[in-house]
């Protein structure tokens, strides 16, 4: 047989030793509770969300093409190429496959050369020079009797399994983050066009009550009334500009610039949520990064518990070394000049006061522990789509009254305006409908900005059209590739 036949025959009978061998309780992934319907999809709404029909989800990848809006896109894309929050969970993702690649070396045995020369002077009696040269080649292997390095590399692999989950759940959130932070911008720049219509309208009306006041019309507190309005509403733009400021800086950290170096021209939030499937609850399980993560930390913390119990039993090693030596270089590759050793060891701990079953304790409690956040992280999945649907079928409701109200407000305001220039009612009249209808018209603006984060958010929650088959399993998990670009898995 050839090196590389030995080889494999080698790996070959180490799998199959630790399967047979190997200590590691068999692992189920834990039971959760479920439900058969989101409760909140039979709420109040106007078609913001819609039960997904079979093959009807959110797209993979570029989720948030969905709300149509150009300068999300792009902003999306260059979050994608520069964000310095998935460029840390891209790293430690390659770490962990790195980790597993090296739990995999192991079932091969470990190879070294360590040639040497020596010229030595000896005066102990008598004086000579002596050279030595050495070439000794050495071997250690340690067969995987009792499934140690089976169960190693079974937690390497579950944590790169995490690490690939960990990679998707930091990418989904930076891409949320970035779609609500813009929704709220561009909320922002429309209620300061609200404001600058409203400033621009109140200093026609103080010019005008000033006129009046020297006409003998109206009074010098219409005069302050006036003023005071057109001053507050400054400061509720002043403060606006503020918000407006920080959600741009927000945007310039997520897509990887300074806050100095960026700036997002104005604009509006064009149109409504638009319709998002919705699936079954037991399908959210396979849906989120950050559930799936969680059950592959669940996964290692069941092989280490096999792991801390293969310390009950000696280990064991193989070791070979072989080589050539001489006092003469000319003969030091001579085949007399060999020499060799084979030998075994083993290790086994008799006692340790208990040491050894305290880590086996700690090792199940440690397995409970991770079950028990991985049936949290499960739960905390189903209040996310339950709160984004009910949000948005309050908010789509509450919308639609609120725009009611605005209108009858704007109406008011205009009735009251006429009022007042015909002397009928007093200023503090058309100030208070003025601070109403600016406030019911505001109120309009932001109900839409929360829909539209509602509706990312809701997204988030159901995975952002990722779904498990999309982790990398096998020997695609030593591949350089995203796994966000992976091809689903087959199960």
């Amino acid at each position: 047989m050839t090196r590389r036949k030995h080889r494999a025959a080698a790996a070959l009978a180490a799998a199959a030793l630790a399967q047979a061998c190997s200590l590691g309780p068999k692992y189920r992934r834990p039971q959760t509770l479920s439900a058969p319907a989101f409760k909140e999809a039979a709420a109040v709404g106007d078609g913001i969300w819609r039960p997904a029909e079979p093959s009807d989800r959110l797209a993979r990848g570029k989720w948030w093409e969905i709300f149509h809006d150009p300068r999300l896109n792009e902003l999306e894309s260059r979050a994608e190429r520069a964000n310095q929050t998935v460029a840390q969970a891209a790293a430690q993702y390659r770490e962990a496959r790195d980790q597993l690649a090296y739990a995999r070396s192991t079932y091969f045995p470990t190879l070294s050369l360590s040639p040497s020369l020596q010229r030595m002077k000896v005066n102990a009696g008598f004086s000579g020079r002596f050279n030595n040269f050495d070439f000794p080649a050495a071997a250690t292997w340690q067969p995987d009797f009792w499934g140690a390095i089976g169960l190693n590399v079974d937690i390497a692999a579950a944590g790169a399994a995490a690490g690939a989950a960990q990679l998707e759940s930091a990418r989904l959130g930076v891409q949320s983050e970035l779609a609500a932070d813009y929704f709220q911008l561009r909320e922002a720049d429309m209620e300061e066009v609200l404001l600058s219509s409203a400033i621009a309208s109140y200093r026609v009306a103080l010019d005008l009550t000033r006129n009046r006041f020297n006409a003998g019309i109206a009074s010098q507190a219409d005069v302050i009334q006036a003023r005071t309005q057109l001053d507050a509403t400054l400061a509720q733009a002043t403060d606006l500009a503020l918000t407006r400021a920080q959600l741009e800086h927000a945007i310039a950290a997520l897509i990887g610039v300074p806050a100095s170096a960026f700036s997002l021209s104005t604009g509006a939030i064009a149109g409504v949520p638009p319709p998002i499937p919705v699936g079954l609850p037991s399908q959210l399980l396979e849906r989120r990064p950050d559930v799936a993560a969680a059950e592959r930390q669940v996964a290692a913390a069941n092989a280490t518990v096999g792991l801390t119990r293969v310390a009950f039993f000696p280990a064991i090693s193989l070791t070979a070394s072989g080589g050539l030596q001489s006092a003469d270089f000319e003969q030091w590759f001579a085949w007399p000049q060999r020499a060799w050793s084979l030998g075994a060891a083993s290790a086994l701990t008799l006692f340790n006061f208990g040491g050894l079953q305290a880590e086996l304790h700690g090792a199940k409690a440690a397995y409970d522990a991770s079950v028990a956040a991985y049936r949290q992280t499960v739960l905390s999945a189903f209040q996310s789509v339950e709160d984004q649907l009910a949000a948005l079928s309050y908010l789509s409701l509450e919308s639609s009254q609120q725009d009611a109200a605005t209108r009858e407000s704007e109406l008011a305001l205009v009735l009251e305006m006429q009022r007042y220039k015909g002397g009928v009612d007093s200023y503090l009249n058309v100030i208070t409908q003025q601070n109403i209808t600016l406030g019911d018209e505001r109120a309009s603006v932001q109900l839409l900005g929360r829909r539209m984060v509602s509706a990312v958010s809701l997204i988030n929650a159901l995975g952002g059209g990722w779904d498990q088959s999309l982790i990398p399993r096998g020997r695609a998990l030593a591949s350089d590739k995203d796994p966000g670009d992976a091809k689903p898995a087959s199960r």
